[in-house]
């Protein structure tokens, strides 16, 4: 049943006020051939924790409730419906004895928003494990897409260049081949080593980065966010190499041989804008990156607030940040 005006406050993780004009919970894949979604709805929410909504969001808006998971062979392959939980999917996995997504641990969302952000932390990708991206096309009907046929990239992928074509309805991921341990990256070996691990199994990587992440992000139940704000910018090299003269503390992550990433947390912070902003909206005192809702604020606030950002750190470093989250609705 579409439910008008409704707040959609508590279904993003940044908490902020936005009504929906109308809204529909997605609860059986049944209800995709209903004439409704012969075209695409104005937005589809999954855990809400990549998005900056704005005040009003016109049209009709589709909360995805779809959960479960499904073994394809009990040997690490799995179907996984659009609204379940990444964390919780991720922590069952390892208790299957199924390495691989360690390092994609406690990555607020849901499994059907996995592959349109391709989300990624500590040098791991969800592409990697994804075989198939179970969707319903509008105007077309249900299709399953092959990881060849979600264009993955930087945080990208199809999904992410074409709204409005694809709703994700179920994802299938393979764990069933044993993975070498990814430690080279954040401070996962720092932490093994004050946890005096010399020899680390996937549930004590997780366990790790369970505990940088908690380190450096707030639960946003309790301080709004959504997770890293911005990209990773990546640059040419001879850009790199001319800032690296001037800071020589710089990290940076090589991408090929013209090419560099360069930490986004660290350009903020070294730009002066750690713990800064305004009372209803600034960055998070321990992690940069982090933008945080400190209460009442808006989406235009978070909006400006950003751009303060990427002004501030443009001016300094000559690098341009790119938002990681969705800017929806109306902003002008």
């Amino acid at each position: 049943m579409i439910q008008q005006q409704v707040d959609l406050r508590r279904f993003n993780t940044f908490g902020l006020p936005a009504v929906a004009e109308r809204f529909l919970a997605l609860t059986d894949e049944a209800q995709l051939t209903d004439p409704l979604f012969r075209q695409a709805p104005d937005l589809v929410l999954g855990g809400g924790s990549n998005l900056l909504l704005m005040d009003e969001l016109p049209g009709l808006t589709v909360h995805v409730q779809l959960s479960g998971v499904t073994w394809a062979d009990g040997k690490g392959r799995y179907r996984v419906a659009a609204g379940t939980d990444w964390n919780q999917f991720v922590r069952y996995t390892l208790e299957q004895g199924h390495s691989g997504m360690e390092n994609l641990i406690l990555i607020p969302g849901t499994v059907g928003a996995s592959p349109v952000q391709n989300i990624g932390a500590y040098g791991s990708e969800v592409a990697e494990f994804i075989t198939t991206v179970h969707a319903w096309e509008y105007g077309v009907g249900a299709v399953d897409l092959s990881p060849a046929d979600c264009a993955f990239g930087y945080r990208d992928s199809r999904f992410k260049r074409e709204p409005g074509r694809y709703l994700i309805t179920a994802v299938s991921f393979d764990l069933s081949e044993p993975r070498a341990l990814k430690l080279d990256y954040g401070a996962i070996r720092t932490e093994l080593e004050l946890r005096q691990i010399d020899q680390p199994t996937a549930s004590d990587v997780a366990a790790a980065v369970t505990a940088i992440r908690r380190s450096k992000l707030p639960d946003w139940f309790f301080l709004g966010n959504s997770g890293s704000f911005f990209k990773n910018p990546v640059v040419p090299r001879p850009q790199y190499e001319a800032l690296h003269e001037q800071y020589t503390d710089l990290p940076a992550y090589p991408i090929d041989d013209t090419s560099v990433k360069l930490p986004a947390g660290w350009l903020i912070d070294r730009a002066g804008l750690r713990g800064t902003g305004t009372p209803r909206v600034g960055t998070y005192a321990r992690q940069a990156l982090v933008l945080v809702n400190r209460g009442g604020a808006t989406g235009r606030d978070v909006l400006a607030f950003s751009t303060q950002v990427q002004e501030t750190v443009a001016a300094r470093f000559g690098v341009q940040l790119e938002r990681e989250v969705q800017l929806i609705g109306r902003c002008d």
